[in-house]
């Protein structure tokens, strides 16, 4: 009996390890960014790759007189070549944003590859250079009337002399020059108005466009006549532009426990794969129509994540539901675990300093917990009722999410809201039901050029009710802001302490669900240690 229950364990294992093949392909991916980012050897790294290949050919050379015994070479090839291929990458983004200008005040040429953001005496602008050189900066131009007329695209010429970012400082401060590392930023100067001008030239493409759409996106939520803090809540919720929300403004949303959602996130690119799979059902649900359909909802959102600026949960919103509407269209369903984890290897290849992003963390984090948290929580709290049904899925979603992203909140910030659970079941609905009250707004505004009364009538209804749920949404997060103990403080953890976190969540909940005196014991260990470590800093 004792060998048959490991046989079957044994047997579901291997059933697992072929539904996620590309978490296998994710861990030396991982590995080689790490690595490269912290050993600067190339020269290593080639060997390595050519050692990958080199057990790949010999694996295929053996493979025609007997295959199964040399599948473990081939499998080892290709794990020391990813690794290979992520060195190379991390070293290819290096080499893209390290500071390496001219000392002295050189001319360069590039487009604004973002909406520029007013400050107080300058207009915040990033620039794509072209020339000497290929690098992204952050120019800071001097206020007046043409550098405000400045848009997407727009190519200028300018003189200056680049500065690398700095950091204030203090050890425990924000990492700046990390951070705009991350983000593909080499440098930032201060130009004067007589030291640039424009060239006349405009830059095309699929990533102004999306930026001009986005400006335009903006004009008409301005032209609804929404109070500033309504304006900025809409900017950043639908279009994930951060540039009109105050201080104030931010902070209620982060002691709430809410502020994932001033950040365009999986919640919403999930909303508006809804409503462009609806809007498309026309093209009908089977054959050549029906491919017709999920190539254009996946269109579609690829210029709504261009449409956003590309942060990083946006990414991998799209990339994972592109990857279902590819496996729609193949018949497939896929394992959400591989999907996840081919996101992640996709991501990484092509951006591997996202790693080190804590959107890129979180984002991550927050998915897997949710696929690997909710069902056990559902299965604890089983409900019949249609409605309530709805309502404990909202909470468990909700929870599970934060089990996943609570000790990286507090490695990264040191805070933790407090009322979180409660500030999530109002806040997610309501912002939910605003998505899907805007984007009929944009249509219903263009049919007001007909002068018919009934869009007319049916606009200023929408708007209203679209008003009251913004305005119900800020009433919501400043009363949870209000609430005595509203926010935890200060309790800053070690790296340590977080994987103790992690391991004492999955133990823990393993043992709710399955009482088990291995994981109570693993639990109990890691609650130790971490209590242990506290105590010792």
């Amino acid at each position: 009996m004792q060998s048959l229950k490991y046989g079957g364990y044994h047997n579901d294992m291997n059933a697992l390890r072929g539904k996620i093949p590309f978490f296998y392909l994710l861990l030396p991916v991982v590995a080689g960014i790490l690595t490269a980012s912290q050993v600067h050897a190339f020269s290593c790294f080639f060997w390595i790759g050519l050692a990958g290949i080199g057990a790949m050919l010999l694996a295929i050379v053996f493979s025609s007189f007997n295959p199964y015994p040399f599948r473990w070479l081939f499998g080892a090839g290709t794990m020391l070549f990813l690794f290979f291929i992520a060195t190379v990458s991390c070293r290819l983004w290096e080499e893209h944003t390290e500071f390496s200008f001219p000392p002295e005040q050189t001319t360069y040429m590039g487009y604004v590859s973002d909406i520029p953001q007013e400050k107080p005496k300058s207009m915040a602008c990033n620039i794509a250079v072209s020339v000497p050189v290929r690098k992204n900066v952050v120019l800071y131009l001097q206020k007046n009337a043409e550098a405000r007329s400045l848009s997407p695209g727009e190519e200028i010429v300018f003189s200056c002399t680049m500065q690398p970012f700095r950091n204030l400082g203090n050890p425990d401060d924000f990492d700046y020059v990390r951070y705009m590392q991350i983000n593909g930023f080499s440098g930032s100067s201060y130009i004067p108005e007589t030291h640039w001008k424009k060239t006349g030239r405009q830059k095309q493409g699929i990533a102004v466009l999306a930026q001009h759409i986005r400006l335009g996106i903006l004009g008409f939520y301005r032209s609804l006549e929404l109070s500033p803090d309504a304006y900025a809540f809409i900017s950043a919720l639908t279009l994930g532009y951060k540039a009109l929300l105050t201080d104030d403004l931010q902070e209620a949303f982060r002691v709430s426990g809410t502020a994932h959602v001033l950040a365009v996130s999986g919640l919403h690119v999930g909303i508006i794969y809804v409503i462009f799979n609806l809007f498309f059902s026309f093209l009908g649900t089977s054959g050549r129509k029906y491919r017709m359909r999920q190539w254009a909802v996946i269109a579609m959102l690829w210029l709504y994540v261009f449409v956003t600026g590309l942060p990083m949960p946006v990414v991998r919103a799209g990339v994972m539901l592109t990857i279902y509407c590819v496996g729609k269209i193949c018949r497939r369903k896929g394992f959400n675990y591989n999907t996840l984890a081919a996101t992640a290897f996709l991501m990484l290849i092509v951006h591997p300093s996202g790693l080190f992003d804590v959107g890129f963390q979180m984002s991550f984090a927050s998915v897997f917990a949710i696929l690997f948290f909710q069902p056990k929580l559902n299965a604890l709290f089983p409900v019949e009722n249609r409605f309530k049904r709805s309502v404990r899925n909202l909470a468990t979603i909700s929870l599970a999410a934060q089990l996943g992203v609570f000790p990286l909140v507090l490695y990264y910030f040191g805070t933790f809201p407090t009322y979180f659970f409660l500030a999530n079941l109002v806040i997610v609905p309501l912002t939910t039901l605003i998505t899907y009250a805007v984007f009929p707004l944009i249509p219903l505004f263009f049919c007001l050029q007909w002068h018919i009364p009934f869009f007319d009538r049916l606009f200023t209804v929408c708007t209203h009710i679209v008003q009251a749920l913004i305005d119900g949404t800020l009433q919501s997060v400043y009363w949870v802001e209000s609430l005595p103990l509203s926010q935890l403080s200060g309790v800053h953890i070690s790296f340590v302490q977080v994987f103790c976190l992690y391991v004492f969540i999955l133990m823990i909940t393993s043992f709710f669900i399955r009482p088990r005196a291995r994981s109570a014991f693993i639990a109990l260990s890691a609650a130790l240690i971490f209590l242990l470590s506290r105590y010792m800093m």
